[in-house]
């Protein structure tokens, strides 16, 4: 919450004054005199002797928003970046709702594209993947980027990857994504569905290996690194080197507190508490254990 505070005093004074919707007349209505609610605008009038009154605004009657600062979409990303999905998913819905009935106005229709595009594809980290589907149409319709087009690849790839069994062909695609991009969002997220494929195989190196590519390959994606941390830890567990996944899961503790990620590891340490690495080969034996 200290950073979400620090990027609120950080804002720059002159962005949070001109912040208003513009009216085709040409009249600004600063950003304390209106509110979005129930998908309407209500605008809030000044009277006399300190007394307001409200009325509902028509969406025709405005020209532009002008707003400079989109606080739902950066608190979203600092809070994926603290390993808290829910949470940012929570702020990108409030943003959403704000900019829905300026979708279609100058000024307010990229912010929109914006926030519908985060939240399509932080919903799966919330692990709401139903609703994650529900918005995919809506949000392939909008203007998108090419880079957003390609990064809406990446999460039908993951999508897919949670219902097919079609291991080889899933690799294929990734691999050839990964060909087709140099954009870090893209790789980052491709190389996490890498080592969640692997998973699924019990291939606990592989995945391993695919985990680590975010944190040493694509740091600046810190929204993916504490999930990819704690996939590492985990596959560690599997592959009975647990002093090693202990080191991870107190480092995941000490870096995320109050997240969810934290509290996983929190327990999940626990369970390995005191263990040493086996002198083994671990995912053979592993696989046995898992197939028995």
């Amino acid at each position: 919450m200290l950073g979400l505070l620090a990027a609120a005093l950080i804002l720059p004074a002159e962005w949070a004054q001109a912040q208003a919707l513009v009216l085709k007349d040409g009249t600004r209505i600063p950003a304390a005199d209106f509110a979005v609610k129930d998908g309407k605008i209500i605008r809030t009038v000044h009277l006399r002797d300190d007394k307001t009154a409200t009325s509902e605004l028509q969406t025709a009657a405005v020209g532009e928003l002008d707003w400079p600062y989109m606080q739902q979409l950066n608190d979203a990303k600092e809070l994926l970046a603290q390993g808290r999905p829910a949470d940012a998913v929570a702020r990108l819905r409030e943003g959403v709702a704000f900019l829905a009935p300026f979708k279609d106005i100058k000024g307010g229709s990229d912010l929109y594209r914006e926030s519908m595009f985060e939240l399509v594809l932080g919903l799966p980290q919330a692990n709401e993947l139903d609703e994650c589907m529900r918005l995919l149409p809506q949000v392939e319709k909008l203007p998108l980027t090419e880079a957003m087009k390609m990064q809406l690849q990446v999460l039908k790839l993951d999508i897919e990857r949670q219902t097919s069994s079609n291991y080889d062909a899933l690799l294929g695609r990734a691999s050839m994504i990964l060909d087709e991009s140099d954009d870090s969002a893209v790789g980052s997220a491709v190389w996490q569905i890498i080592g969640d494929i692997h998973q699924r195989q019990k291939n606990w190196e592989e995945a391993l290996m695919a985990y680590l590519h975010i944190p040493v390959f694509y740091g600046t994606q810190v929204q993916r690194v504490p999930a990819a941390e704690l996939e590492s830890a985990r596959m560690l567990v599997k592959m009975r080197r647990f002093a090693d996944a202990s080191l991870y899961y107190r480092r995941l503790v000490d870096t995320y507190p109050g997240s969810s990620v934290a509290e996983a590891a929190q327990k999940e340490m626990a369970a390995i508490n005191g263990m040493k690495n086996e002198d083994q080969q671990p995912a053979s034996e592993d696989q046995k254990t898992d197939a028995s």
